[in-house]
């Protein structure tokens, strides 16, 4: 008889164990916050706190002393009793400062600044993984660093982009504005030795099929935007996928998204970006559709769109999504375990089927909780990142430091001379190949909320998509990058990712579309949202615009040239939900790259710790990275 009690903590103290023997890195950031110190911290996070109303710089460089200390002591109170909020100051063009009494609604808090110092009882411990430097300011030379000017010049492109269909970001579509942007990035110097983060390339060069897909397998191939965005699954009364409609039980997920205001940018002028970087919280985004009554709603179409969804999610939403719509197809799991599932090539032959299946175990209830249960350990171990580590500026803010150096700004107390020494060559870099001039006319006659002047014509800042800008915390690592970097590890370990997306016929001749093992004489088949109609003026109420107007319409499938795989889909979701934040302007590449690796480690490590508790069956699988090397994991 055994001693159920002992045999469970020598489990727990294994996995404690091989926790504890996975080697905690060396978290090193990039210097900058260092060598700018002296130079009111031009180059890290300071949203949040009292900011200079004609510079957009930190007023007081003590304020962010008082930041970092909050930040490293680990507590909540000190970010209230000794670090002072933008909102509640008010900076004149002097300097001096005045207090002031927004309402407790009107201004933004720090998110979650405390969180990687909590522990976890299962997988790697928020401190025990890592990302690696992001890109500094000046390279080896003492120059503005060729791969932080190109992924400046990436989200200033993504901004100029937004309102374009998705559709034409393939070869074969010409669309004159996506060409422009990629010339543009193409003759900036990194591109002539990309030697950091690496972009997907053919022949060398950005095309419009691998500009902004992402860096992993298969995230190149077919449309932009990965199936798990669009298609839907059957629920109890029928349906199909192409309605985009996801079975949540006998409820409905739709995936069509409202549809921001065309057009629409913000913090384009100084007073509504110095606000922004107080703290103070702006009225919300506009949305197409009737003055009364529920906004359009369409399928993900353009930049704009994918920005909308990320802007609301919930982290893991989209990979529930994608897990619900797996699970619905009957989608084979790793073949290592699908015998113990019940679903895969080993369960549908009769000889080998067993009369249990999963459920609780390797079944929809395992899945649907391990998929989302790793979103809470990828936040606390990038919020270290973020806070604690890097502590890295934010895109709208960098493109306010350039936007000094267009406004002729001279060196004083209140405006760093390092900042205009190293930011007037970096924006030569960006005039040079005329991504600067795309911005300047985007940003010809802003839209300011606040008090507008002439200088704010043609400004550099950088046109973003939300009223807000970026959330109240550090660009690097990104929440979403790492979120989705930890679901899709899970996705990717429980099914079999070399199923392909066909349009098959059953033995009863009834039609479906699923991911399954590929099979002589299958079809490949495809979506794409609908085509955007030319645009057109505005109609009157209660008319909505025919380039809104897409909501009611279904998913036209396609016969591609190529399979998709599910690996390749799942990646392609990954990049995105994550470069979606960039589309917003919110985030760099390097943000994505890095933190969707954290997330995968992270996943790793609480399968690998999941893997010490099966006591029978032995719960084996194997996992493709983002890098699209094979990690194997579980009790041989």
């Amino acid at each position: 008889m055994t001693d159920r009690r002992q045999e469970s903590y020598a489990i727990r103290l294994e996995a404690a164990e091989l926790a504890r023997g996975r080697t905690h890195p060396t978290h090193e950031a990039n210097g900058d916050e260092e060598r700018f110190a002296g130079a009111k911290y031009f180059m890290s996070f300071t949203k949040g706190l009292p900011h200079h109303p004609d510079t957009g710089l930190l007023n007081d460089p003590r304020d962010f002393v008082q930041f970092r200390r909050a930040i490293d002591e680990g507590f909540i109170d000190p970010f209230t009793s000794a670090v002072r909020h933008g909102a509640h100051w008010t900076v004149a063009p002097n300097g001096a400062e005045t207090p002031s009494n927004p309402a407790p609604g009107n201004y933004r808090q720090w998110e979650a600044p405390t969180a990687g110092t909590a522990y976890e009882l299962e997988g790697p411990d928020a401190q025990a993984v890592t990302m690696p430097p992001a890109p500094p300011l000046l390279g080896d030379d003492g120059k503005p660093n060729p791969e932080l000017v190109f992924e400046m010049a990436e989200v200033y492109e993504l901004a100029v982009l937004r309102d374009q269909p998705l559709n034409a970001f393939e070869t074969g579509n010409s669309n004159p504005a996506i060409d422009g942007a990629v010339n543009r990035l193409n003759n900036l110097p990194y591109m002539q030795d990309p030697s950091g983060r690496p972009r997907k390339v053919e022949g060398g060069a950005l095309t419009p099929q691998t500009v902004f897909r992402g860096s992993s397998p298969g995230v190149e191939v077919g449309p932009y935007l990965s199936q798990f965005m669009l298609i839907g699954n059957t629920d109890v009364l029928g349906g199909s996928v192409r309605d985009g409609l996801i079975r949540y039980g006998v409820l409905q997920i739709d995936q069509r998204v409202p549809v921001a205001t065309e057009g629409r940018d913000y913090m384009q002028c100084m007073a509504d970006y110095v606000a922004v970087q107080r703290g103070l919280r702006p009225d919300p985004e506009t949305f197409a559709g009737p003055a009364s009554g529920p906004a359009t709603r369409r399928f993900i179409t353009t930049p704009r769109d994918l920005a909308t969804y990320v802007h609301y999610d919930a982290l893991y939403e989209a990979y529930l999504n994608a897990c619900l719509i797996l699970l619905a197809m009957g989608t084979p799991t790793d073949p290592a375990f699908d015998q113990l599932s019940g679903v895969g090539a080993g369960s549908g032959n009769p000889d080998y089927r067993r009369h249990a299946g999963g459920f609780a175990l390797y079944g929809g209830p395992h899945i649907l909780t391990l998929v989302t249960e790793v979103a809470t350990r990828a936040l606390k171990a990038v919020r270290f990142q973020k806070f604690n580590n890097h502590i890295r500026l934010r895109p709208e803010a960098l493109a306010a430091r350039l936007e000094l150096v267009r406004r002729n700004a001279a060196a004083s107390e209140h405006v760093p001379q390092a900042l205009l020494t190293h930011m007037t060559v970096f924006a030569q870099e960006l005039q040079n190949n005329g991504t600067l001039a795309q911005i300047e006319s985007l940003n010809a006659a802003p839209p300011c909320t606040g008090s507008g002047t002439p200088q704010d014509a043609n400004s550099w800042f950088l046109p973003m998509a939300f009223p807000e800008g970026s959330p109240m915390h550090p660009a690097y690592g990104a929440g979403h990058a790492t979120v989705a970097g930890a679901c899709v590890t899970i996705l990717k370990a429980y099914f079999d990712t070399s199923s392909v997306l066909v349009e098959h016929t059953d033995l009863n001749g009834n039609p479906s579309i699923l991911f399954k093992p590929f099979e002589h004489g299958d079809t490949p088949v495809q979506f794409r949202a609908p085509a955007l109609p030319a645009a057109i003026p505005d109609c009157a109420e209660p008319c909505v615009p025919p380039r809104q107007q897409l909501d009611m319409e279904s998913l036209s499938p396609e016969e591609p040239e190529t399979f998709l795989t599910l690996e390749g889909e799942l990646n392609k979701l990954a990049a995105n939900i994550s470069i979606g934040r960039n589309m917003a302007g919110v985030h760099y590449f390097s943000d994505y790259y890095d933190s969707l690796r954290m997330g995968e480690e992270i996943a790793i490590g609480i399968l690998e710790e999941q893997a010490l508790t099966y006591p029978t069956d032995p719960f084996v699988l194997s996992v493709p990275t983002f890098d699209g090397e094979v990690r194997r994991i579980g009790r041989r």
